[in-house]
């Protein structure tokens, strides 16, 4: 179930940062509900992922380690506690509201194209995962609206939401295209990228995140909603932390797991924390 990838889902956290109200015990209990949703259906998730590529991962330097690549969790199994996780997060999802119920219907709808076919389709592939992240943030603040029916998540929020996720994905198959012997066994789509169309997609990516992330900042309807433009602060923080991840990407040869790079890149964790506390201090003042 992969439960270091959840961070992941921290995006639906998006909506009630950005109400200015996270210190609202309920509205932290609705975002939170909906947190354990998208974790338990990113879980069955993984286990639908890992049964229809057991074959193939069982010649990954790094997936075949996985229990059902191993054979120490048989499919049936896995496919079994896949359907009764989306059970359980589809069962509580009614409680967090119809809309609720039906994006997270269409994260798994999402996800699930992307294993048995959109993966294998260039181009297609990375936008199906930005799609993923457009989901969740859109659960996100879906999940607020009984207690906040006007919360709206800025057109250009999406945006940057949208290219970062791109830009990560993009790194992510550039880090397999590079470091895999024989790439296009392990995804049919790698046989159609290059390095030199990857390149040029992650400074697409990265420019077009850095970009609408600083109009967001400026934008008369953000400084009107926040009675403040103090957000423009915050820039710097989102520079820094997509120069850092090319680095890693470019200079360390890193980048496939964006995850595990959050989780264990210390200079990327304390950019990311002292973003946190200036965006909660802006709102908050």
């Amino acid at each position: 179930m992969r439960p270091l990838q959840w961070t992941k889902n921290l995006v639906l956290f998006a909506g009630i940062v950005f109400s200015k109200r996270f210190l609202e015990p309920d509205l932290v209990k609705l975002s939170v509900g909906a947190f354990i949703v998208y974790c338990v259906l990113s879980g069955a998730v993984y286990l639908f992922n890992d049964v229809a590529d057991r074959r193939r991962d069982r010649g990954h330097p790094v997936k075949g380690g996985r229990p059902v690549a191993k054979g120490t969790l048989g499919a049936g199994t896995a496919v079994g506690a896949g359907i009764v996780l989306t059970a359980a997060a589809l069962g509580f999802s009614i409680m967090l509201g119809r809309q609720f119920l039906l994006l997270a219907a269409a994260f798994l709808a999402v996800n699930l194209a992307y294993t048995l076919a959109l993966r294998s389709v260039v181009i297609l592939d990375v936008i199906a995962i930005s799609f993923s992240f457009l989901i969740r943030a859109a659960a996100g603040v879906i999940v607020l609206h009984p207690r906040i029916p006007d919360l709206e998540f800025s057109p250009w929020l999406w945006i940057c939401t949208l290219f970062l996720s791109l830009f990560l994905a993009v790194c992510k198959r550039r880090h397999e295209l590079c470091r895999l012997e024989e790439a296009a066994e392990h995804r049919a789509s790698l046989k159609e990228y290059s390095v030199q169309l990857l390149d040029q997609l992650v400074g697409l990516t990265a420019t077009a995140s850095i970009i609408s992330y600083s109009i967001y900042t400026v934008w008369p309807a953000t400084v009107a909603k926040f009675h403040s433009r103090g957000l423009v602060y915050t820039i710097p923080f989102v520079v820094f932390g997509i120069m850092r991840y090319l680095y890693l990407v470019y200079t360390r040869h890193e980048g496939g797991d964006p995850s595990g790079v959050l989780l264990t890149e210390k200079a990327i964790i304390i950019d990311v924390f002292l973003w946190f506390v200036a965006v909660l201090y802006i709102l908050g003042r």
